[in-house]
């Protein structure tokens, strides 16, 4: 009991302590993130909410694409690029706004809501495509979205009126 008593203090203070490599990775992982933050501008609610919904979005894009049976790893890859690409622009904003009037972050949260934006209505056309009942008046504009960027037209059929 005693020896037991003594391995479990002495694991403690190993754990602890840290080996080396662990030590390492573990300064390299805190380093970096410190260093990600503060490049992005700091973390505050705005970037937590976009990147909330950015993991969502993907988690839920997934699963869609399960269901339909659509899963591609290029697409999962581009959308992945495209999602680091909207953080560049967060830091980027967060980058003009220090110098153009600090303390002022008036370029990151423009862009931290136009992205979130963008990411909640994916989110929410997700969730349609896993069959999470959502109210008709989302469902008709997101098909009024979908279909603008498909490139037909949601007015097909609808006459203009004339000019006389």
């Amino acid at each position: 009991m005693m020896n037991q008593l003594k391995d479990l203090l002495l694991n403690g203070m190993i754990t602890a302590a840290g080996n080396g490599k662990e030590t390492i990775w573990s300064s390299a992982a805190a380093s970096a993130g410190v260093c990600i933050t503060s490049w992005l501008g700091g973390w505050d609610k705005a970037l937590q909410v976009l990147l909330v919904l950015m993991l969502s979005d993907y988690a839920i894009g997934i699963l869609g694409a399960i269901r339909q049976k659509k899963l591609n790893s290029e697409v999962l890859y581009w959308n992945g690029i495209r999602k680091a690409v909207c953080l560049f622009v967060v830091g980027l904003a967060s980058l003009l706004d220090d110098w153009n009037q600090p303390g002022m972050p008036l370029f990151r949260m423009t862009a931290i809501y136009f992205y979130s934006g963008r990411e909640g209505l994916s989110v929410m056309e997700h969730l349609g495509e896993i069959g999470v009942p959502l109210p008709k008046t989302v469902r008709d504009r997101l098909e009024q979205l979908v279909g603008k960027a498909e490139g037909s037209n949601p007015n097909k059929g609808v006459k203009k009126p004339r000019d006389h």
